[in-house]
């Protein structure tokens, strides 16, 4: 038992590394490519940038979906949500209170609400079908298009656009980039892999659901691309793209990595999740819009708002890994 346990938590760790690894490295060359072939940089960065710190939990997702392990999908996809809100953006901004541009608030957020609610209604009947898979999907593409349409008419006005046209990379060879988007290509499936063989194992040993694993350790490890991407921006001072990367990441999660995950294979969900999880995803959202909010001028995330989104963030997993342990 021991030796297993050992096994699991060594491809778990290993799976996390690669995977973060891997799509970096995939970003780093995609975006390079698109740069050198013509592409504009904006148009790069609100698409393979903007997808880039959310490629994690596609993949991990999409494998948890291929091997039969529904509640991992969904418990990595809702659980990196509620990482993002609560503690990501509450440790972000207690180390760096964030600013936040209304055009920010009144056009991410909106986008959001919709987007869940959507969300909520197709998981409602407690399964995600191919059909609702392709919803999901559609609706990806829509939101991307939108984002690069709205993008490339305000420019370099938009703050979010700017930082993100911003991130894409410069200097690296047309082969170098190939060279990088192949080995993120090729490795990003197989460390997914790696990473949910661990995550089912522990979850086996340990005796708790798949969806709680999925939850816990495995939505932290797939947030940690959203975290870095948060610090270094607050680091920079680009406060919009701190936040920005946030919510578009949420969005693509709800989209892309339950849509993408329900093409593959038809997801039940368990009850719990979505009475308990989407509750507390719901709650984190609108909570972090109501600290944000003022009446007037910029919105701001002071370090008692952060501490209570952090807070709460630890209080629910707290909650959920003792009474899991216990039941």
């Amino acid at each position: 038992m021991n030796a297993t346990l050992a096994i699991a938590l060594l491809e778990l760790a290993a799976g996390f590394v690669l995977l973060i690894w891997a799509a970096d490295r995939l970003v780093t060359g995609a975006s390079a490519l698109a740069r050198n072939l013509g592409v504009s940089p904006l148009i790069v960065g609100l698409t393979i940038v903007g997808f880039g710190t959310s490629a994690p939990e596609m993949l991990v997702s999409a494998m948890a979906s291929v091997r039969g392990n529904p509640a991992l999908a969904i418990g990595n996809a809702v659980g990196s949500n509620i990482a993002n809100v609560g503690l990501i953006l509450g440790l972000t901004a207690m180390i760096y209170p964030l600013r936040v541009e209304r055009i920010t608030m009144k056009r991410e957020f909106p986008v959001l609400g919709l987007i869940m609610l959507l969300t909520l209604a197709l998981m409602w009947n407690l399964n995600l079908s191919r059909v609702d898979g392709f919803i999901l999907a559609g609706a990806l593409v829509l939101l991307v298009g939108g984002m690069v349409a709205l993008g490339l008419a305000r420019g370099e006005s938009d703050p979010l656009a700017a930082s993100l046209s911003s991130e894409v990379p410069e200097g690296i060879s047309t082969r170098a980039a190939v060279g990088w988007t192949l080995l993120g290509l090729l490795l990003l499936p197989l460390s997914a892999h790696i990473l949910v063989n661990g995550a089912v194992t522990l979850a086996m040993i340990v005796g708790v659901s798949e969806a709680v694993v999925g939850l816990t350790i495995v939505a932290l490890g797939t947030s940690l691309p959203e975290l870095a991407a948060a610090a270094s921006s607050a680091l920079k001072k680009e406060d919009d793209l701190a936040i920005g990367n946030i919510l578009g990441s949420n969005m693509f999660n709800l989209l892309g990595v339950l849509g993408i995950a329900a093409l593959v294979h038809p997801l039940y969900i368990e009850p719990i999740l979505l009475h308990r999880d989407v509750t507390v995803m719901f709650v984190l959202t609108l909570a972090l819009f109501a600290l944000l909010w003022r009446r007037r001028g910029p919105g701001l995330i002071s370090r008692p708002a952060a501490a209570l989104l952090f807070t709460s963030f630890i209080v629910y997993q707290a909650t959920l890994i003792y009474f899991s342990l216990t039941s």
